[in-house]
């Protein structure tokens, strides 16, 4: 067995290299990565501090801790860090189970970049946070621009499907304690910038959090869009602002939303939105027998918010301030998306084997029947 380390095999050699991840690994613009997100992890310049002194010579200024520091350890690799993040919420898993599960999953290690197993931790739990506060918001919609780059590349999706999107909201909750006392309108000292939100739910009648736009396509229910709005702003208000930062993680695949399909709640916002056409029951009697078609799939984009907070940490918060609610939102929709490109995968890898046993039977019956003709 051929490897660069005598006693250590590569990774490759140990797993299944048919398996959905090991796939993705290999389909995943990691160079893109690698060129994007750096700079927001350099090491940054500071201004340092005058020092007014007396020497013989009389008064003195120096200039201390100017400059770019090269002290610390290595930055570790962006792959690494980023995969990370992609397994983190894929799986459900807070900083602590993820840097453990990894030094025992040789798949999550081959996902990260890495060519032999180690036992050892990736990195302590801390530098997760550390690493997402770095590369902020716009760093964590370039892992999920990531993902809608590879499901087009990998023809899981069409690109066609992007122009007819379905939008609807929900809460992200913050990590808080049950509110007893709103006399102020402060819940929580800690976290002072959530809002008490009512979606007129008969289970749950207020939520505390901020209120969330999603996107998914029509067709496939990708995930294309996902940003909080402080303030519990009406939805329509916010529906432009969603669309243009969809647009924004679509602009490489060539195409953009043209239908809308949205509630009752997104009504009066067609003069806002005049390169869209807004579909909604309110217009039922104007509307095509297709365009009332398509328009009662609308609440297939329920499951799809189920799924974020039930399976990848939507349903709390636990970032601080404003800007861990944009992160925590973003990240929660690209491990719905990572989870959404392993089952194409799959799908994909099951229909190679049947077309593949489905020749060499063809190949077989041919060669018996080629011998039956012989032996006539």
């Amino acid at each position: 067995m051929a490897t660069d380390d005598f006693f250590r095999s590569r990774l490759f050699q140990m797993i299944d290299l048919r398996h959905p991840l090991v796939v993705l690994a290999s389909r995943m613009p990691w160079s893109q990565l690698e060129t994007v997100l750096p700079p927001a992890c350099a090491r940054q310049s500071r201004e340092g501090t005058v020092i007014e002194g007396d020497d013989l010579f009389g008064p003195t200024v120096q200039m201390a801790g100017s400059g770019t520091s090269s002290a610390g350890r290595p930055r570790l690799p962006i792959r690494l860090m980023a995969a990370l993040l992609y397994l983190k919420h894929a799986f459900n898993l807070s900083d602590e189970e993820l840097v453990a599960r990894w030094s025992e999953n040789v798949v999550w290690q081959y996902f990260s970049g890495l060519d032999h197993y180690t036992p050892k931790l990736p990195c302590d739990a801390t530098q997760i946070g550390r690493f997402r506060s770095a590369i902020g918001e716009a760093g964590v919609e370039e892992l999920l621009k990531a993902t809608i780059d590879t499901a087009v590349q990998t023809k899981a999706v069409r690109p066609s499907e992007f122009e007819r999107v379905i939008v609807d909201s929900t809460v992200q909750e913050k990590a808080i304690a049950h509110p007893v006392d709103s006399r102020y309108k402060l819940y929580a000292l800690h976290a002072p910038e959530f809002e008490c939100i009512s979606k007129g739910k008969a289970r749950k009648r207020y939520e505390f959090g901020v209120k969330s736009s999603i996107v998914v396509t029509h067709k496939s229910g990708l995930v294309v869009g996902a940003r909080t709005f402080p303030g519990n702003p009406y939805d329509g208000q916010v529906l432009s602002a969603q669309l243009e930062h969809t647009r924004i993680l679509l602009e490489d695949t060539g195409k953009s939303p043209r239908q809308v399909f949205v509630d009752l709640g997104y009504r009066g916002v067609d003069r806002e939105n005049p390169n869209v056409e807004i579909i909604h029951r309110g217009k039922d009697r104007s509307l095509t027998r297709l365009q009332r078609r398509y328009r009662r799939h609308r609440p297939a984009v329920e499951p799809t918010i189920g799924h974020l907070k039930a399976d990848h940490r939507m349903d709390r918060c636990w970032l601080e301030g404003q800007l861990g609610d944009a992160l925590h939102a973003v990240l929660c929709a690209t491990g719905f998306k990572l989870r959404w490109l392993w089952r194409a995968m799959l799908v994909a890898t099951s229909a190679n084997e049947a077309s593949a046993g489905c020749a060499s039977r063809i190949r077989r019956f041919s060669g018996l029947l080629n011998e039956f003709c012989k032996a006539d």
